[in-house]
Formats: C-alpha cells, sequence, structure tokens
C-alpha cells in the first residue's frame, strides 16, 4: 500500500506515514466496529444472511487495518489512530443504530387520565394495543399496552407527549411477537450475555 501511494500516486513518505496511514487506519476501525454493532443487531434479531455478509466485512477491514498495524510497529501514530477509530465507531454504529430502528417494541403507557384520545390514536394508526383498567396506590389506573415498529415510536411518544403529558410510559424491546398464529419477528439463541461470554472466552 505505501509504495502504491509514494511510487504511483506520488505521495511523500512522510505525508504518507504521519498523516494518511494513521488516518486509514482510524476510518478503517471507525468502519468495522460500526459494522460489528450493526451486525449484533441483527444477530439477535435473527437475521442471519445480513449479519453474515456484514460479518465478511467487518473481518475484512479489521485484518486490512491491523496488516497496516504490524507493517508500521515503529509509527505511534497508528497507535492513537486504531483505538481512536474503535471508540469513534461504537459512538458512530450506536447512532446508525438508532437511525436504522430496527425490530419491534412494547410500549406501556399508565395514567389515571382520560385516554379515549389515545385510543383515537392508535386506531387512526391501525396499531393493535389492549386495554386494562387496573388499580394503582392513588386509585383507579388506565393501562395500555401496544407493540409497534421502533420506527414508529417518536411519533406515538408526541402524541402521547400531547394529549398525556403526565402519563408513565414505559419502552423494551420485543425478541418474540406472534399475531393470528404467524410468526412476525423471531426471537435469537443470541443474547447479549452469550456474545459477551464469547468475547472473553476469545
Amino acid at each position: 500500500m505505501e509504495s502504491f501511494f509514494t511510487e504511483t500516486l506520488g505521495v511523500s513518505p512522510d505525508l504518507f506515514t504521519f498523516v494518511l496511514l494513521p488516518l486509514m487506519i482510524f476510518l478503517a476501525r471507525i468502519s468495522d466496529v460500526s459494522i460489528n454493532t450493526i451486525r449484533i443487531i441483527y444477530v439477535l434479531g435473527g437475521r442471519k444472511f445480513t449479519a453474515t455478509i456484514l460479518g465478511f466485512f467487518e473481518s475484512l477491514i479489521w485484518l486490512m487495518a491491523i496488516r497496516q498495524i504490524f507493517e508500521h510497529m515503529d509509527n505511534w501514530l497508528c497507535y492513537v489512530a486504531y483505538p481512536a477509530g474503535f471508540a469513534s465507531g461504537i459512538f458512530v454504529g450506536m447512532i446508525i443504530e438508532e437511525r436504522i430502528a430496527y425490530g419491534k417494541v412494547i410500549v406501556r403507557i399508565i395514567t389515571r387520565r382520560d385516554i379515549s384520545q389515545l385510543l383515537e390514536f392508535l386506531n387512526s394508526q391501525n396499531q393493535r394495543y389492549t386495554h386494562v383498567n387496573a388499580v394503582g396506590p392513588d386509585g383507579h389506573e388506565n393501562l395500555v399496552f401496544t407493540v409497534l415498529q421502533r420506527e414508529r415510536l417518536d411519533s406515538l411518544l408526541l402524541k402521547l407527549k400531547e394529549i398525556l403529558p403526565s402519563a408513565f410510559y414505559t419502552v423494551e424491546k420485543v425478541n418474540r411477537a406472534a399475531e393470528s398464529g404467524t410468526i412476525v419477528q423471531e426471537s435469537t439463541r443470541w443474547s447479549i450475555g452469550s456474545w459477551l461470554k464469547s468475547v472473553k472466552r476469545d
């Protein structure tokens, strides 16, 4: 790679060693760690084919980056660029994951106020829900359960803050959901805990 930049492109050796090489390692680490973050999400969601493809490119990019590290062991900037890219890749991967908004979530809403507007909104969105009359420390409570795609979560929360600003709600990821006997989102035997254990063993 160094000969390509210095001989073919005419880049000076110092510019390559102290600028281009650390920058490429930094960007490579951002790329492979970001892919790793997304891959884990798809693994936990049961998307085997997508996770496999992402794993291939993740390993390829990592291999290219680590090769450059070993070829330039005397360049201290590489030792800075590598962990800096790793940390930045985690941050970038989390942003990408939020943008993808993959999967389903369950939203639980608890309020003592009238929920007719909330139910009308859910009906207008063709969103299935369950309403339960419950009792809390302060008396009667309305409890509403609904499962929806993560990409639709923001619109629901905005509407909830508009009509029931004092309502208490929780949001959790759903690993398995079924409708009319058909599995709409398969769970997987993988879990964050098992993945962390495998990392420790490695």
